[in-house]
């Protein structure tokens, strides 16, 4: 779904965006990744070498006069790790942190700023009361219709400070940060579930994603089938790794690949920042996604990230993060209720996505009047607010990036 001059709508970008949030028929930055990819090696992984690799990234994307650089952290393992290791190679270095504060939700700033008061560095807290207001802007730089775009705001307000900026990108993907799923998906299923019931356990564990009746939200013109989506997904679970390897290699080709890097990427160049990401180096890839899952992640005490962790303990950083992980924590109950709602229903009324025979008007009819609304339908509501933004942008060219929802 990117911008060209004659755009031609593929039916199941449609259905691929609003039902896993990601496109995979684009092309990856990053080489998509299969089974023996993941295939466990047989040495213990190294903690030094780990943070050898990470180090070594972060020296080889600097040069020594560099006086200042910007970070996002969220007060997780990941940006710490990065800011612990890039603080012992430039300690010289004035370091800026940004931190987002979304309205009326979990506050995860504080966590962000008891970590950067350790390490003596300046926080910029981001606060987003109307989440939604620079949608059509952010959309119009990525070109694809993703409504969760914080780091939009993180990049708009870090390109003021330095050309440079950091992030732990990767780490969730690569060491074992998604604990919250692994604890569902292992709760799901047996050792002998056959692939198809792994996939669609996978998919529960994304209930987010998606709503009970995602059939009827599309028309017959773009035609909608979960078999679409689980030829997609089947390949991850059909082989041999053990279950949870089975989630890491869905993972790494899922939102990361298609999602969070193509996106923060085009960010980066809006921008003209130049983006650290010491976790995801190609080096890196290649180590980590050998290294067996148990150094990933305990399910007893469902904890993840152990080896990152084992590093900032050496440095004694370890007690300053959260064992759980949070990440991305908008309330999109409550951005609906304050803004989402009025948004949703100025666009989707007589949304151009409807008009041209794309999305069912019946099923927006039946759940945007809802005064409590399920969190999953919020959330597709959001999402079609982004397809709606974006036909508007590229299809029927009638909105301009400056507006403001």
């Amino acid at each position: 779904m990117e911008e060209t001059k004659n755009v031609i709508i593929n039916p199941h970008d449609l259905i691929y965006v609003l039902t896993l949030r990601y496109i995979p028929t684009q092309k990856s930055l990053l080489p998509k990744l299969v089974w023996n990819n993941f295939i466990p090696s047989n040495q213990n992984p190294s903690i030094d070498f780990i943070q050898k690799l990470i180090e070594n990234s972060i020296k080889n994307s600097f040069d020594k006069t560099i006086e200042k650089v910007s970070i996002a952290l969220s007060g997780g393992v990941d940006s710490t790790l990065v800011l612990t290791l890039f603080n012992k190679i430039f300690p010289n270095v004035e370091v800026e942190a940004f931190s987002i504060k979304f309205a009326k939700s979990v506050d995860e700033t504080y966590d962000a700023k008891r970590i950067a008061d350790d390490f003596n560095i300046h926080q910029t807290v981001i606060y987003l009361d109307n989440y939604l207001a620079e949608l059509p802007k952010a959309i119009s730089i990525i070109k694809q219709p993703f409504w969760d775009l914080h780091w939009y705001h993180v990049c708009k307000n870090s390109s003021l400070f330095s050309k440079y900026m950091m992030s732990g990108d990767g780490g969730d993907e690569l060491f074992g940060g998604y604990t919250f799923r692994y604890k569902k998906f292992l709760s799901l299923i047996a050792n002998n579930s056959p692939p198809l019931d792994k996939t669609k356990s996978y998919l529960e564990c994304h209930e987010r994603d998606h709503v009970p009746d995602q059939e009827k939200l599309f028309t017959k013109k773009t035609d909608f089938s979960w078999k679409i989506i689980y030829d997609l997904l089947i390949p991850y679970f059909d082989n041999s790794l053990e279950n949870i390897d089975q989630v890491f290699l869905a993972d790494f080709n899922g939102k990361l690949l298609y999602n969070f890097l193509p996106v923060n990427t085009k960010l980066h160049n809006y921008f003209y920042l130049n983006s650290i990401s010491p976790i995801l180096s190609k080096k890196m890839i290649l180590y980590a996604t050998h290294i067996p899952n148990n150094f990933k992640y305990d399910p007893k005490t469902n904890t993840g990230k152990i080896l990152l962790r084992k590093i900032l303990q050496k440095y004694k950083k370890e007690q300053l993060v959260s064992r759980e992980k949070l990440g991305f924590n908008v309330n999109t109950i409550n951005l609906w209720k304050s803004h989402g709602s009025k948004i949703c229903k100025k666009y989707l009324a007589d949304a151009r996505v409807v008009n041209d025979g794309w999305i069912n008007e019946k099923w927006i009819n039946k759940y945007i009047d809802k005064e409590e609304l399920d969190v999953k339908y919020v959330n597709k509501f959001l999402g079609l607010l982004a397809v709606e933004i974006w036909y508007r942008l590229f299809i029927t060219k009638e909105m301009r990036p400056d507006k403001k929802l």
